[in-house]
């Protein structure tokens, strides 16, 4: 079955974001999808599934903002920094509230951070997880990452819940596992649950108990399967409202589609701009901008 748009899927604790994907494909009998934003199988919360053509754009999901609910334990180090690993250091917690927010502020903004052994980032060809499996230690270089928002939600004697905004490519379990050191007395993450990813809204997300509730409903309905998934999809676009938008007339927009070189007035200086059509504002694609202020097709959209 073909199709196309995005699913906000709540993806439940202890399976894997690829097992999460496959459960969503079989219920939904899809053939081309995908996820975006890996979420380690601790964690739950929001993973977006592709569908169809929305998998073009999955890319500017992935580079967007990131809204994380996290929960650590203080006190112990684990070689995973999660509740999955092994306990590897035990210290005392002997810091006050004072420290505990100075600490915080040096996390906060541009910093650079050094991978988990236990990640998805991949070294020739393989994930480092699966090296760190065999006790295999790569080396990883630290990375700019940028935490938009480190709130302190709770702190209560070896429990410390914080809300983060950051960047793409932040870890969070390491972010904790760094704050433990900090702090002077360790910590790993036991719960963590992505809020939000870009501007995709909360209340939009289904479970996948929901999602097969929903299916057997669907089947006694008469409706068709396409129509049945078509309401459970958000458009392609409606996730990139993160991205700024230009807007072409279509005599303009055809010239665009074909790859040609277009000149806008006051474009932003860089980035991705998220094209749209007319004047019902068509999703069209993402283009980019040259150093001559033009529009560069990057992605387009097939007609469907």
């Amino acid at each position: 079955m073909h199709f196309a748009g995005i699913l906000l899927l709540d993806k439940p604790k202890g399976i894997s974001s690829n097992y999460a994907l496959q459960e969503v494909k079989r219920i939904l009998f899809a053939n081309k999808a995908g996820y975006t934003g890996t979420l380690d199988p601790l964690a739950t919360g929001m993973l977006p599934i592709c569908f169809g053509e929305a998998t073009k754009f999955s890319q500017y999901l992935t580079d967007a903002n990131k809204r994380y609910l996290v929960i650590a334990k203080l006190g112990k180090k684990t070689d995973t920094a999660d509740s999955y690993g092994m306990v590897i250091k035990e210290k005392p917690i002997m810091f006050n509230e004072k420290y505990l927010h100075e600490v915080l502020d040096t996390f906060r903004g541009n910093i650079l951070q050094i991978p988990s052994i236990f990640s998805a980032i991949k070294y020739q060809g393989r994930p480092l997880y699966k090296y760190a499996r065999k006790g295999i230690i790569i080396e990883r270089k630290a990375r700019p990452i940028f935490i938009n928002e480190l709130k302190l939600i709770r702190y209560n004697k070896d429990e410390l819940e914080l809300e983060i905004n950051c960047s793409k490519g932040t870890y969070i379990r390491t972010l904790i596992d760094d704050i433990g050191e900090k702090l002077g007395c360790s910590a790993h993450v036991i719960k963590l649950h992505r809020l939000q990813v870009a501007n995709c809204s909360l209340d939009k997300m289904i479970t996948l108990d929901l999602l097969n509730k929903l299916f057997s409903i669907f089947i006694k309905t008469g409706i068709s399967l396409k129509e049945f998934i078509n309401q459970l999809l958000l458009p392609i676009d409606s996730q990139l409202s993160h991205l700024p938008m230009v807007n072409l007339p279509s005599f303009i927009a055809e010239k665009f589609k074909k790859g040609q070189l277009t000149f806008i007035n006051n474009l932003p200086p860089k980035g991705f701009i998220r094209v749209t059509e007319g004047e019902l504002h068509k999703f069209i694609g993402i283009a980019k901008i040259n150093n001559d202020k033009c529009l560069i097709l990057h992605r387009l959209l097939n007609s469907l």
